[in-house]
């Protein structure tokens, strides 16, 4: 603690005399200082060229969008602003000796080039229309956003987006659970998720828990769409649909250097280099990071994790003088993990007196992880009006998480599941001294599963966008088709340890197959169709979506690991769903637009047989408010669900099955709000003061009574609340933001949930903590190519209960210091 405090103090301090130094100096010459923006959104836009006309004089913005020119003999220029994707923009300028000009530009997203279409196919967000042209709730995080704190846990990142709920597991974001509008979190499974507009999930429909999470280290920015609008990316269509854009090709030779180290020995190295030219261009970047881990094992051992990512582009393209344009591109990601982590959390008791704390029987678990991503784009323009995007992809994926299932006490006739343990500790006194290294002997047997899967996920893909002039406007319709085939290998087994003087001896090692031993597979064929319509100030957007969705089930069973199909066991089921939807926006004015919104929403209900797909009907309205650099968003949303469905996942606490349950009706209702407006903009004032803030408002509540083997369910009666759903979120961000220098605060509050369907007063016993976290970040630029860096996350070292699954209590990340370098070239 004291070691931390030390460091944050020499931080803060540092921080300090770094806008001392930073102040402005009187101009000894003329000199222009501005600022570049995007028009659309009002954010600084950073590496954009800025140059005077027929003159060797010019700069690149900085990371806040301003720039600064000195030296400059007297006399009158034009001034020009150019950046990849963006209208150019010119200004006649009169500079005078010992002066300074102050310029602001604006610049408008621009019509696409060829190198621009391979970026629009990968994005939900069209640069036509942007965010203002969405009849419907959509938020993007840009480049400038994710560098001001350089999170490695999206789960912080996600928090400045309202209607996003993030249930915390491991304190570092490596397998996030993510629900949109109370949707189910558990691993991400009931939203459509993305990298560069590719379903990312290992198997998107046999099996969608996402086991497997790309690093958000990596990427430029991240988009999301709720609504009626996220109807043309399924399968999932209920929530929302977040897309994670990687790295993209640069238009001209540059490259970065990044490397961060902390405590816990946590150390993040995050370079890139790529470039652009006439036909072609590649970018390769690494994304590496490593920590020993804040938990403290009984015996002496490593929590942390090692994750390296690897990332390569190739793009070749017609000139601009060819009147058919069309490109290739070629994406390669290649993924390792090694993560020491475990589903064992804590007692109540044990929390409260060490909330680092893992029991001795946690320390042979481990994941072995190994992820491979293969895209192939082609896009072509055949006509000015039309363009066609064809990708195929595959994905493999192969993970072992081999860690603690159950407990088998010397004299028990059955071992106990550490979920029941740790949820009723005195009913388990034996297998608990056993966990906790207390109690010794062969007979103590420890069941340590490897759960050893294979996934292969792989599809084509092809979408047509058409441009025509109506109504005195430009007008887009989109239609594409996707076919898919993904599926999930599970071959797992049991090895039996003994706790022989606190430490784990392997007594009977298991025979792989002899555990779950199964493959779950799907095929799918999904087309949609969406037109952008625009009649002055309205806004329309009807679109329709088809899924035929087979999913099927072979069970070896764990009696034929060598697969002889003696006594295999399958099962199929098969759904077609026609997904409508309906997005009308109204533009007042230049500051004042109110959206609304109608769609189906859909979940494929798996190969359980009788198992309904998910299905409701989803309602928004919504409005946004410009004016200057203030902006401000707010939303109602309403979803009626006819069926809830559940899965049976071992990170709920549950068999791991990954059946799927019928949870009936549920009514989900809410409000996001968001705003952000620069302090220092609207009062002129020469820094930048950037302020931010979400808050979302969630009810989510069965309407009917059954009872569920689904452990987070149980008994249910109409009117219990879902669990793992928070009412309240709120997130709040400022900082300062000179020219070599910037301090970001960030502080979000989430409040108590319930882990199990219920009504009234949540008992302790059945409930995470509500809690504030405070992150806090500066850099400083020692000269234009090289800047310093540090991260303090939870600065408050607030301690919290995150969850009470998948097993036991668990706690939120500790105070986490991390300092670094950047250099650019």
């Amino acid at each position: 603690m004291g070691n931390s405090t030390s460091v944050i103090t020499i931080i803060l301090i540092a921080l300090v005399w770094a806008m001392v130094l930073s102040l402005p100096v009187l101009a000894q010459s003329g000199q222009i200082k501005g600022t570049v923006i995007d028009l659309e959104l009002g954010d600084p836009l950073p590496g954009v060229e800025v140059y005077l006309l027929d003159t060797t004089i010019g700069v690149v913005t900085a990371h806040n969008g301003t720039f600064e020119i000195s030296g400059i003999p007297a006399g009158d220029y034009v001034l020009v602003a150019r950046y990849l994707g963006f209208e150019s923009e010119r200004r006649r300028i009169e500079v005078r000796s010992e002066a300074s000009v102050k310029v602001t530009f604006s610049l408008r997203q621009a019509t696409l080039e060829i190198p621009e279409i391979v970026i629009e196919q990968s994005s939900m967000i069209s640069s036509m229309t942007g965010i203002e042209g969405i009849p419907g709730s959509a938020h993007r995080l840009t480049t400038r956003m994710l560098e001001k704190f350089r999170h490695s846990d999206v789960n912080r990142i996600l928090r400045e987006i309202p209607g996003v709920n993030i249930i915390e597991e491991d304190g570092y974001g490596l397998r996030p659970n993510i629900g949109m509008r109370g949707t189910g979190s558990e691993r991400s499974s009931k939203i459509s998720l993305m990298e560069d507009g590719i379903l990312i999930a290992p198997a998107p429909y046999a099996a969608p828990a996402a086991y497997y999470f790309p690093s958000i280290g990596r990427m430029e920015e991240v988009e999301v769409r709720k609504g009626s609008s996220q109807i043309k990316y399924g399968p999932y269509t209920t929530g929302g649909a977040l897309n994670l854009l990687s790295r993209r090709i640069p238009d001209r030779f540059s490259g970065m250097f990044h490397a961060m180290t902390g405590n816990n020995d946590d150390r993040t190295l995050h370079a890139y280099v790529g470039s652009s030219f006439d036909k072609g261009g590649f970018v390769a970047e690494t994304y590496q990071i490593r920590t020993d881990g804040f938990k403290e094992i009984d015996t002496g051992g490593n929590s942390g994790f090692d994750k390296k990512d690897y990332l390569v582009k190739f793009r070749l393209n017609t000139d601009a003088q060819k009147k058919i344009q069309q490109a290739v591109s070629l994406k390669f990601t290649h993924t390792t993990e090694v993560s020491y982590e475990t589903y064992l959390g804590l007692t109540d008791s044990d929390f409260q007196a060490n909330p680092l704390r893992r029991y001795a029987a946690s320390k042979r678990d481990v994941m072995n992880a190994t992820h491979r991503q293969l895209v192939l784009r082609h896009v072509i323009q055949p006509l000015k009006w039309l363009h066609i995007a064809t990708t195929g992809y595959r994905i493999d994926f192969s993970r072992n998480w081999y860690k603690l299932d159950k407990v088998k006490a010397a004299g028990s006739k059955e071992a106990v599941g550490i979920a029941d343990l740790l949820s009723a500790p005195e009913l388990h006194s034996a297998e608990y001294a056993v966990i906790t290294g207390q109690s010794n002997g062969q007979d103590n047997l420890l069941n340590v599963k490897a759960n050893n899967r294979e996934y292969l996920s792989t599809g084509v893909q092809t979408e047509a966008s058409f441009f025509f002039p109506a109504f005195g406007r430009k007008q887009r319709l989109d239609v594409g088709v996707r076919l898919h085939r993904d599926e999930m290998d599970r071959f797992q087994w049991v090895d039996r340890y003994a706790m022989i003087d606190g430490e784990m001896t392997l007594v009977d090692a298991g025979v792989p197959g002899t555990d779950s031993n199964r493959i779950e597979a799907a095929r799918a064929t999904a087309a949609f169709a969406q037109q952008n319509f625009v009649v002055g100030r309205l806004t329309l957007l009807p679109g329709v979506r088809y899924e035929h969705v087979t999913q099927k089930r072979k069970d070896y069973g764990k009696s034929d690991p060598e697969r002889t199909a003696s006594s295999l066991n399958t099962r199929e089921n098969t759904v077609d769903a026609i997904i409508p939807g309906l997005g009308i926006s109204f533009k007042f004015n230049s500051a004042v637009t109110l959206f609304t919104g109608i769609h189906k929403g859909f979940a494929p209900p798996g190969s359980t047989e009788g198992t309904r797909p998910e299905s409701s009907v989803n309602y928004e309205l919504g409005s946004r408010f410009r004016y200057g650099t203030f902006r401000a968003d707010a939303t109602v949303f309403f979803s009626d669900f006819s069926n809830l469905l559940g899965s049976d996942l071992a990170a709920i606490g549950g068999t791991g099955s990954f059946d799927q349950f019928n949870g009936g009706e549920v009514d989900v209702s809410g409000l996001e709000v968001s705003s952000t407006f620069n302090l220092g903009g609207l009062m002129d004032w020469t820094l930048s003061i950037p302020v931010s803030m979400t808050y979302t408002y969630t009810s989510a509540v069965f309407q009917s009574n059954f009872k569920s083997s689904l452990s987070p369910w149980g008994t249910v009666q109409k009117g219990d609340e879902l669990p793992y759903v928070p009412k309240h979120q709120i997130s709040v961000g400022t900082g300062v933001e000179g020219r070599r220098y910037d301090i970001a605060v960030s502080t979000s509050y989430i409040s108590a949930m319930r882990t199990q369907a219920g009504a009234g007063p949540i008992s302790e016993s059945e409930r995470t903590d509500a809690h504030v976290v405070v992150d806090l970040s500066g850099s400083y630029s020692l000269t234009r190519y090289v800047r310093l860096f540090a991260t303090v996350r939870n600065v408050t070292d607030a301690v919290y209960i995150v969850a009470r699954r998948p097993a036991g209590l668990r706690p939120g990340l500790p105070r986490s210091v991390m300092a670094g370098i950047t250099t650019t070239f």
